[in-house]
């Protein structure tokens, strides 16, 4: 969603200049991609993108797909990745370790204009479930440690309904960490758990994984028959996850990259359709507020 950049455009031809004089001038930039999906469709998701910034900035782009939240954080917080879309709860973990490591910039805005989504409860239809209560004794699937929707939020607010927790053998028969949103989707689809949640921004229709998010994405890749799947939970909004920046960039790097994301829905909607996992209306600026109650949650549930 195209923003009011101007001023901060103006002034960047002044600190590209400084940057250069202090010595901070890039070589490179760097792009983690968050998990959800194999890293082959994630780099091809954001080969576009990439093209994008290299032509911006001047620089050779580079993409990184690691096999797991972690390696983004981490890459973040050891200055090897200069950009990412983080979800709340992965931003909150960098933020928790390191307050300066990054700043929030943008999030995705949906078709209504919204800027949140939730955490997806799902089952085949053929098994039966239907509800949380049809899951006792079943197998639970969660996607990656460090997912808002694919572990924090749902881990906080079904054992609030349920009343029980969230261990193997409490209520549910078993509950594990398949890996990723992709990861789960296809278990739960090839019957090798009983039920798993992922994230969907909960708008259009089911058929297709509604209009955005990992279950969008599964079916775009052929992967899944929404069809012979069922919604057995849903969680309450969830903000969606940040757009960030290494702080410790040029400041002109991070005014042109901000711009670039800002304006990638209306210079090039395909582009914004794989980056942002689905239909949306490009993205807003956001700042930490956002993401105070996500840090509150994370450090009372994982502690970091």
């Amino acid at each position: 969603m195209k923003t009011t950049l101007a001023l901060a455009l103006a002034t960047s031809t002044m600190l590209t200049s400084a940057a250069l004089a202090d010595g901070d001038a890039i070589t490179e930039f760097r792009i983690g991609i968050l998990g959800g999906e194999n890293a082959q469709d994630r780099m091809n998701s954001f080969s576009c993108l990439q093209n994008y910034t290299a032509e911006e900035l001047g620089v050779e782009t580079k993409l990184f797909a690691p096999a797991d939240y972690n390696g983004v954080i981490q890459g973040l917080l050891g200055g090897t990745i200069d950009m990412a879309w983080l979800g709340a709860s992965a931003y909150a973990a960098t933020y928790l370790q390191d307050a300066e490591a990054v700043e929030p910039v943008l999030i995705k805005v949906n078709l209504d204009g919204s800027i949140g989504y939730h955490s997806i409860g799902f089952a085949r239809v053929d098994s039966g479930i239907t509800s949380l209560e049809d899951m006792q004794g079943k197998v639970f699937g969660f996607g990656d440690p460090n997912s808002t929707s694919g572990y924090l939020i749902p881990s906080i607010e079904i054992p609030e309904e349920i009343g029980a927790t969230m261990e193997s053998g409490d209520y549910f028969g078993e509950v594990k960490f398949t890996g990723g949103h992709e990861q789960t989707i296809v278990a739960v689809y090839n019957g090798d758990i009983d039920g798993g949640v992922s994230w969907a921004d909960g708008q259009g229709n089911w058929e297709d994984g509604y209009n955005s998010g990992s279950l969008r994405k599964a079916v775009d890749a052929g992967l899944v028959d929404m069809n012979e799947m069922v919604q057995i939970w849903k969680s309450k909004v969830i903000p969606e996850g940040p757009i960030v920046l290494r702080k410790a960039l040029p400041e002109d790097v991070k005014v042109k990259m901000t711009a670039l994301m800002d304006g990638l829905y209306e210079r090039d909607a395909d582009c914004a359709y794989g980056v942002a996992s689905g239909d949306t209306l490009g993205f807003q600026p956001v700042t930490h507020a956002t993401y105070e109650s996500i840090v509150e949650a994370r450090k009372a549930k994982i502690g970091g």
